[in-house]
This record gives C-alpha cells, structure tokens and sequence, in this order.
C-alpha cells in the first residue's frame, strides 16, 4: 500500500512538471484569445484532488487493517501475558502457602517439644526462643528476641565462654548441670552451618525424672543385695547362738555339783555370755528385719509408736562390757498429741532411730563418769509441712569437722585419730532420710545445749 501511494504520488509530480516540456501543457487551460479556461482547471483540480483523496483513502485503508492485525497481536500477547502472570501467581501464591505451612509446621514442632530451645547468633543475641523456653524463663518471646541471652535470663546455668568455644569449634557439645536429688539438666550446643540468622542451637533437657528413675532402680538393685546379705548374715549369725545357748543351758546344769562360791562367779559369767548371746540374737533379728523392709512399698504411718520400738529394740541391741546399758539412759519424750501420719519405709526410719540412738549410747558412754544424768530427749512434732524428730543427749560433744564427718561415708580404714570412725558414722540414716524420704538431717553440737540430730520429713 505504501508503494502505491508512493508511485501515484510520482507520477503526479513527473506529470505536473513535464507539462512545460510537453510544448505548453498549460495552453489547454487558454483560449484562442489567451483567457484562461477556468473550467479545465477546475475539471483538472478537482480530478487531482478525486485521486489523492482516492490514494489518502487507499493509505487509511490498509493503515487501518494494519493497526487492526496490530491490536489483534497486541490482544493475544496481553491474553498470553495475563495468563502467564495469573499462572505465575497461582504458583507464587501456592509456594508461598506451602512456606507458611512449613513455617508454622516447624514452629508448631519446636513449640511442642518437651525441651527448652534457645537459638543464638554470633553476637549472642537471642533469634529463637520455645514455648517452654517462655515458661521455665517467664519471658515471652516478643521481650527477648534480638537481646543478649545473660541480660534477659542472667540465671542460665551455661556461660558466654562455653558458648563461643563452641563457635569456635563448630562441633555438637553436650554439657550435665545437676544438683544431687533436686534436679539434673542436658544441655547440648549446636552449632549451624549458616550464620546470618542463627548461629547455634541450644537445647536444655530437664532428665530429672529420668535420673531419679535410674538411681531409684540402682538403689532397689543394692538395696536388695543388701538384703539378700544381711538375711543370710542372720541366718549365719543366729546357727552358732544357738548352739551357745544350748550350750550355755548344759553348763548350767552342770555346775551344781561344783561349790557355792565358784557356782556363783560361774553363773555369773555365764548370765553375762547369755546376755550377749540375746544381743546378738537381737541384731541378727533386726538385720533380718532390714533385708524384708525393702520389700515393701511406701505406707502412711504416725512415727511415735515407731520411735517407742525403737527404744524396745535399743534396750535389747546396746550394753557394753563395763556394765553401762542402754536401760540405765533417763530417756523423755515429747509428742505432739496430733501428729499426721506420713508415707514412708517404717522399718527404715526404725533403723534410722535405733542408728541415731546408738550414737547417743556411746557418746553417754564415754562420759559415764560426769556428774550428769545420762539422759536422752525424743521430741516429735509438726511445723507448717512438715515433721520434725529431733533426738538430743547430754552425751560427749562433737567437734566442728566430727558435725561436717559424721553424715559422710566411710570407705577405707584410717589410723588417722583425726578422722570419725566408722562404727560412729551416720551416712547410712542420712542417706534413707535424704534419698529415700526426700527429707532433711543435720546435727547441731556444744556443751550447753548438748547433741540434737534434726530430721525434717515431708508431710506429703
């Protein structure tokens, strides 16, 4: 179409200025006389005119047809684009749901765990924080984030110096906290591979329970071969009494036959043998007492008949040689007339009491000779949760290191005199009071007030 418009075009301008060539084209427009005829130059202009207006709309023509193709074009490529776009955003949309699935799926599983989660970056500055992390700490999220973790929790329990040794190091560490019989933590470090977010990954572990669970089952296994020794300690004990006894009885009859004088210092000789030959009948009685407690499973029970049986069992185990016996200790007690009945081992706490009252016996042995009364003081009573035995005597002090020794377990012998013997130790009752009884026991000792072992159990 342009082409055309083109070659009409000049041919109308080779036509127009070849006319002065062509011998005076412009004489058709004159008459004979020279006057021009304006008629042929209207007819001539006006059939120019007719012919470019004919090419002009020639030209629009295709022009429009053009642009119409053009628009056509322009309407399939903005169909084909509006349809890339929506697909595109379907997809954008779609990855950006999952992302948010994900997200809140991994948020949900670190909310859930059972463990404080802490994450760090490398200016120790807090980029994660659980749902238990908020409830140990009682500092919600929106406060700690982006903060130093010892300004908003000084009390965790790691350093900032074993943190960056593990930067440093870029290995998996694990740390133990614990506190014997109140609590035991595994802290574990992690350190990540990307560092703009989050550095290291903590996680605290409360294995408290679980600690407790497996020390309670190693001590049932000792427990019970410490049973299964004492029953049979017992029964090896109590074969040769009572053939002693016997024994002792023949004797017995026997010596009527020899004179008065010497029947009388025999018999007593033989009355002190049989009264030691029930001592030991007694401990191997209690020994076997000890091996069946453990058996047993923990029962409500009020503590001053318990402490009155006690006393009975004292009085048959303890007398010494020189002729001091537990029978000639004054012994007073103290007992609330309401007392709750707590759970326990009773047979265990009986041994306790008999273990603090035989160190009582001693230490009012060793100062016989004093002009005080041996006396034993048994009080038992309540205060707010919790119940207090307290067993005193005005027998030989301890020393400040015989207090911090006596709780503490003996394992080798020691000619040093400086060290607590063994046969006085107490580990034996603080380990069944603290361990056993989740309870208290400590000593207080000087020469006004005399001994006072204090036990303290949990009324619950």
């Amino acid at each position: 179409m342009k082409a055309l418009y083109k070659y009409t075009l000049s041919s109308l301008i080779a036509l127009t200025f070849s006319i002065p060539a062509m011998a005076g084209v412009l004489d058709v427009f004159r008459n004979a006389d020279g006057s021009t005829r304006w008629q042929y130059v209207a007819n001539f202009s006006s059939g120019v005119l007719i012919i470019i207006l004919s090419i002009s709309i020639l030209f629009l023509y295709f022009a429009q047809r053009r642009l119409s193709k053009s628009n056509r074009a322009l309407r399939d490529m903005k169909a084909t684009l509006e349809d890339r776009v929506a697909k595109r955003t379907a997809v954008l949309q779609e990855t950006t749901e999952q992302l948010q699935n994900r997200e809140a799926y991994i948020t949900n599983i670190v909310d859930s765990m059972p463990l404080m989660l802490i994450g760090l970056n490398e200016k120790l500055e807090i980029t994660q924080w659980n749902r238990v992390a908020e409830e140990i700490t009682g500092r919600p999220l929106n406060i700690v984030l982006g903060k130093n973790l010892w300004e908003v929790y000084p009390a965790i329990t790691f350093t900032p110096e074993q943190v960056k040794a593990v930067f440093d190091s870029k290995e998996t560490t694990t740390l133990k906290h614990s506190q014997q019989g109140q609590y035991s933590f595994d802290i574990t470090f992690y350190s990540l591979h990307n560092k703009h977010e989050t550095g290291l990954v903590i996680l605290i572990d409360d294995v408290t329970k679980q600690v407790k669970a497996e020390t309670k089952l190693a001590e049932r296994d000792k427990v019970s071969a410490m049973g299964e020794l004492a029953s049979a300690m017992a029964f090896d004990i109590d074969s040769p009494l009572q053939n002693i006894s016997t024994s002792l009885a023949a004797t017995k009859e026997q010596l009527s036959q020899l004179p008065a004088e010497t029947k009388s210092l025999l018999i007593s000789t033989i009355n002190r043998a049989e009264q030691s030959r029930q001592q030991a009948s007694a401990i191997a009685n209690n020994l076997l007492e000890l091996a069946h407690s453990h058996r047993e499973e923990k029962k409500m029970a009020d503590l001053r008949p318990v402490m009155n049986n006690s006393l009975e069992l004292t009085r048959q185990l303890f007398s010494d040689v020189d002729g001091f016996t537990f029978e000639s200790i004054k012994i007073s007690r103290q007992y609330s007339e309401k007392v709750t009945s707590v759970p326990c081992f009773a047979a265990e706490l009986s041994q306790v009491f008999v273990r603090l009252l035989r160190s009582s016996f001693y230490a009012l042995k060793e100062i016989q000779s004093s002009t005080n009364a041996p006396e034993i003081h048994i009080e038992i009573s309540e205060f707010f949760d919790s119940l207090w035995i307290k067993v005193r005597h005005n027998g030989k002090c301890l020393s400040a290191n015989e207090q911090l020794d006596i709780f503490q377990p003996y394992f080798a012998i020691n000619a040093d005199d400086d060290i607590y013997p063994v046969e006085k130790r107490l580990s034996y009752p603080y380990f069944i009071i603290t361990n056993h009884h989740h309870g208290h026991m400590a000593v207080t000792s000087d020469e006004v007030y005399g001994t006072t072992f204090n036990i303290q159990l949990p009324l619950g």
